[in-house]
């Protein structure tokens, strides 16, 4: 990304140990530089145990976020790695990222007219020991979509929709699903952000 001024002072490079676009965008945003490095993790399987363990679905966010980032900084000793993870619960259902659109079209009919959860947790872990760990969560109320005005969101915003957990690109056409949203805006997106500046300022990373 282009035109953004680096604050990071840490002498090696903050690592970012995931794929999401929106992730890495905000991150960037902040002027924390990240070098994105996925380790191969299995989550679905890494949170079967976790259900197994009868973990709510907040609890597993904060769990995946801390494997992510453990795993990320023993790929790269001495650095501090981010991990992330997001878990959408709407009633005793949890939903995960859709694989095809028309997996997308049901969680959005599923969702139509009802208030659900969105948890996001971060991260972040040095030499495979977890530092700082933080969850918040947002309450979301879809409004009442009929058939033909998901099939307008779907053309719409296209398979992009399938990287994100619920359908829904809050800073994008997805804003027009909701009738009401309440919690952190960075939250929504996937990462609480100010808590995990807060943390790299304290461990004296950033120059602001």
């Amino acid at each position: 990304m282009t035109g953004i001024v680096s604050v990071w002072s840490a002498e090696l490079p903050l690592i970012l140990a995931s794929r999401s676009r929106i992730r890495l965008e905000l991150i960037e945003r902040a002027g924390l530089s990240p070098t994105v490095m996925v380790p191969d993790f299995d989550e679905r399987a890494f949170e079967a145990t976790l259900i197994r363990e009868n973990l709510p679905p907040d609890e597993r966010a904060s769990a995946l976020a801390s494997e992510k980032a453990r795993l990320a900084s023993l790929l790269c000793p001495t650095q501090y790695a981010i991990g992330a993870d997001q878990m959408l619960s709407c009633g005793q259902t949890v939903l995960h990222k859709p694989d095809t659109m028309d997996e997308a079209r049901h969680q959005l009919a599923f969702l139509s007219g009802k208030t659900h959860q969105l948890t996001s947790a971060v991260s972040v872990a040095r030499d495979g020991h977890i530092l700082f760990t933080h969850r918040d969560q947002a309450q979301m109320t879809m409004r009442t979509l009929d058939q033909n005005q998901i099939e307008a969101y779907c053309s719409r915003a296209g398979a992009a929709i399938l990287h994100s957990v619920g359908c829904y690109e809050l800073e994008g056409l997805g804003v027009h699903l909701f009738d009401r949203v309440e919690g952190d805006f960075f939250t929504v997106l996937g990462l609480p952000l100010e808590p995990l500046i807060g943390f790299l300022r304290r461990e004296g990373c950033l120059l602001l």
